[in-house]
């Protein structure tokens, strides 16, 4: 009666950049936990690899292969693929960074940021959204990022839209939650992905990342992909509204 189920299964999970790092991470965790998916990324080969990866773990897999500014295409291939099946958890994880200095920043980064890290998940939750609401409710994951709460030293443009998706999860959780429809975000430190990797080659700027990091460790994908499984799941089934920082306390620090 007081153990709350983390398990997800035969819950059909949508998930967007799930080709590598996080989304990968977080689609085999899924699989793990008994979840179907719907995986959604721009490489077909890498895209595919993960779909083996998560039906070897039990999970039914579809793949939509797709750039997520297209959200258009990929909401009416989704429809063609699944149908009339509930959506019950959308995971808005594809995103970008351009790491220019503030005023180095041009028009066409701040559209290329603005279009994959916001544009693309407000129109692909809201189209969550219009499922969840026909089928009685859902839950929607977005990814943040610690940039999105504290300073960081370049990427303007992707903190001013991982600080959009925070408010935004907020908007949409007190819009949709008499639909029962729980809007959460994540927001990460330092984790090894696509991203990361050659900043995480620096052995200074490593030292500078764990000096304000109180576990005084990069994370791991798997301790991401946990809080993602608890936001999709019934232990969190009173939770709405909240950025989860997954980011070793850094938060407390700033950086």
């Amino acid at each position: 009666m007081y153990l709350p189920s983390f398990r997800l299964d035969r819950k059909l999970a949508v998930i967007t950049g799930a080709s590598k790092g996080i989304g990968r991470a977080v689609a085999l965790s899924f699989a793990e936990s008994g979840a179907d998916l719907v995986l959604i990324a721009r490489n077909k080969d890498p895209l595919q690899g993960v779909q083996k990866e998560a039906e070897e773990l039990g999970s039914n897999v579809v793949t939509i292969c797709e750039d997520v500014k297209n959200y258009s295409s990929i909401i009416r291939q989704l429809d063609d693929t699944i149908e009339d099946r509930d959506v019950d958890i959308w995971v808005n994880n594809a995103g970008i960074n351009i790491r220019s200095q503030a005023i180095e920043v041009t028009s066409e980064e701040m559209d290329q940021i603005i279009d994959i890290n916001m544009k693309s998940s407000f129109f692909l939750a809201q189209a969550a959204a219009k499922r969840m609401k026909k089928q009685g409710g859902g839950k929607i994951i977005n990814m943040s990022s610690v940039g999105g709460h504290v300073a960081l030293r370049t990427g303007v443009v992707y903190a001013m839209t991982k600080s959009a998706i925070i408010q935004m999860t907020k908007n949409l959780a007190m819009e949709w939650g008499g639909d029962n429809i729980l809007v959460n975000a994540i927001g990460p430190w330092y984790f090894p992905t696509a991203l990361t990797e050659e900043l995480l080659k620096d052995e200074q700027y490593v030292s500078d990342i764990l000096a304000r990091t109180p576990l005084k460790r990069i994370g791991k994908l798997e301790e991401l992909a946990g809080a993602a499984v608890f936001l999709a799941s019934d232990a969190s089934n009173y939770v709405t509204g909240q950025t989860l920082f997954v980011d070793g306390g850094m938060t407390i620090y700033g950086f």
